[in-house]
């Protein structure tokens, strides 16, 4: 627990240090829940706000200045229950603001979020006119998703300072945005935006909060209306063509298109419209607009980075190449990022050496772990495979990236067929960190290829205690029983609970239709098998389904089914025995 300490010098400086700022309404998420609300960042005021508040006559009686002692020297020695209740009894007993800004602050940082509303409740009363107070009491109120009693601050807060309605507006969306319940975050939207719909930031934030209630037409309408108050609004833009996206890619890009030729400058919408250019394998237009970027942007290291990425998407190892360095050349903000994109493209060309010295060269931050999986793997295409187990056992600086590094080495070697091997290592990390469910998820798949189905259903039945809402546990249970004709009831419910967890992952649709086709009940196996197939033309899931159109005499449909998914996956193990079993 983080606790805001202070040095206490004497009753009037400590007086004038109440002025310390508790959290801000942008300091707070809305998403937290009620008995653990998320970190604050309290601030110190540098300067004596412009609006003195009238202050109370306060008399330093010996009552007053203990508590004061008492408070500070609690806090200063972690006692924060006793630090938290003798400024909220100094807060009622003085009604002095400062006192009340400070016992909301320290309330707050030391959780105790009841306190901090009342403390914030009395800082208010004690100083109306504050509209720092009652920013303040809003945010806490909406962390406690108590939204109706946060309404009628937040309009007084807009009315206040119409001048920045439209930035009160966005910081309104942050804090929001994770609100739990998102029909009522839109009713409070929609009330707080009424005598501002002349905003763009108002519809914008209706917008928002259409779009996460699930109503997109009323979204889209609001977003549009957004962009006719503020044509060149990229962020609106952006996010009116991801609502269109969401239906149709067509209509995200003529309405990318025609926002570009209007205001060609719009870098991050340009980049938006050349990575869906890209997704639809529209790659001439891709590259007209990487040039676009290139030179209305030559030195932007942010568009560097983005045509360079684009560039490795589409094999253009050269123009990838080049722009990475040049991205490195224009100090972008995180240079390990772009030296593991660096080795992708090295790695790519089959340049290992040069791949291994830029997975080498990133010193830390999110790229970090997967740079020296990239490095090992580069070591096993170069067939030191016993160099690349050795580079991870040592690789590691944490607990946690030991562990990584130890499942990266075990699907190393299932990768290259060394099952038995890869058991064993995956055995010894699960004995040292017996509650790791990703962990013990990849033993038990393990499990599977080396017959230990044993190991297994332990290993999934413990995933499953440890993660009840992780669908592919009960999925992996569920298939490897249908699959080997055992207890095929336990099988259904298994890929049941998976399927209500997940309903539209393809791989356990898949599942479903398989242990219907263990049941005999064909048809409705197939329903779920055409399904699955059509989100996605998986290899496994194309031999399950021709395997059951084969069987409900479909057989030209079968075979169709099963050559299109060779030319895909000519090497599918699974795939190549269903079609050698029914056309030997």
């Amino acid at each position: 627990m983080k606790i805001v300490r202070t040095l206490f010098v004497a009753v009037p400086a400590l007086l004038a240090a109440c002025a310390q700022q508790p959290p801000k309404p942008s300091d707070i998420d809305a998403d937290a829940p009620a008995t653990k609300p998320a970190a604050v960042k309290p601030r110190v005021v540098t300067r004596a706000p412009a609006n003195t508040p009238v202050l109370p006559k306060l008399e330093m009686s010996q009552s007053i200045l203990f508590k004061l002692l008492l408070a500070d020297i609690a806090l200063q020695r972690g006692q924060v229950n006793v630090a938290v209740q003798s400024y909220l009894e100094l807060a009622r007993e003085t009604r002095d603001p400062r006192i009340a800004q400070r016992a909301t602050e320290v309330a707050w940082n030391a959780r105790f979020v009841g306190v901090a509303i009342e403390a914030a409740g009395i800082w208010l009363a004690a100083d109306p006119e504050s509209q720092q107070a009652r920013q303040v009491l809003a945010a806490l109120l909406v962390n406690q998703q108590r939204l109706a009693d946060a309404q009628p601050h937040l309009e007084k807060s807009l009315a206040a300072d119409k001048a920045n309605v439209g930035q009160s507006f966005m910081q309104l969306n942050a804090l929001l945005a994770r609100h739990p319940d998102k029909a009522a975050v839109l009713t409070l939207t929609q009330n707080l935006a009424k005598p501002y719909m002349n905003v763009p930031e108002a519809r914008y934030s209706i917008a928002q909060a259409a779009a996460g209630a699930g109503q997109a037409k009323l979204a889209l309408a609001e977003a549009r209306e957004a962009l006719r108050l503020r044509p060149d609004w990229e962020q609106a833009a952006l996010f009116y063509g991801a609502l269109l996206q969401a239906n149709s890619n067509a209509e995200a890009l003529a309405f990318f298109q025609d926002f570009l030729k209007q205001h060609p400058r719009a870098m991050d919408v340009r980049l938006n419209y050349a990575r869906l250019l890209v997704s639809e394998k529209k790659y001439p237009e891709a590259r007209g607009e990487f040039q676009a970027l290139l030179k209305e942007f030559p030195d932007n290291p942010d568009v560097t980075l983005a045509v360079g990425l684009l560039s490795l998407q589409l094999s253009d190892f050269d123009t990838a190449e080049k722009q990475l360095l040049h991205a490195l050349e224009t100090d972008y903000k995180d240079p390990d990022a772009v030296r593991f994109y660096l080795g992708q493209t090295n790695e790519e060309r089959q340049r290992y050496d040069e791949a291994l010295r830029w997975y080498s060269s990133v010193a830390g931050g999110d790229q970090f772990v997967a740079s020296r999986a990239r490095y090992a793997g580069v070591l096993v295409k170069q067939g030191r495979m016993a160099d690349a187990r050795r580079y991870l056992q040592e690789a590691g600086r944490t607990p946690p990236e030991r562990l990584q590094f130890t499942q990266v080495e075990a699907q190393m070697l299932r990768d290259a067929g060394d099952f038995s091997t890869a058991f064993d290592v995956l055995g010894r990390a699960v004995v040292a960190n017996p509650d790791a469910a990703e962990l013990l998820y990849d033993y038990a798949m393990i499990a599977e290829k080396v017959d230990r189905i044993d190991v297994l259903e332990t290993s999934l039945r413990k995933v499953i205690q440890l993660r009840p809402e992780y669908a592919h546990a009960y999925n992996a249970l569920g298939y490897t029983l249908a699959d080997r004709n055992l207890r095929l009831p336990e099988s259904y419910s298994l890929i049941e609970q998976a399927l209500k967890l997940a309903p539209e992952d393809p791989f356990i649709i898949d599942s479903m239709g398989w242990v219907l086709y263990r049941m005999n009940q064909n048809d409705a196996a197939l329903t779920f098998l055409k399904r699955a197939f059509e989100i996605r033309a998986d290899a496994e899931i194309a031999a399950h389904y021709g395997e059951v159109l084969w069987a409900t005499g479909q057989q030209d449909e079968a075979r169709n089914v099963w050559n299109n998914a060779l030319k895909q996956s000519p090497a599918n193990e699974l795939l190549l025995a269903t079609v050698k079993k029914f056309s030997p």
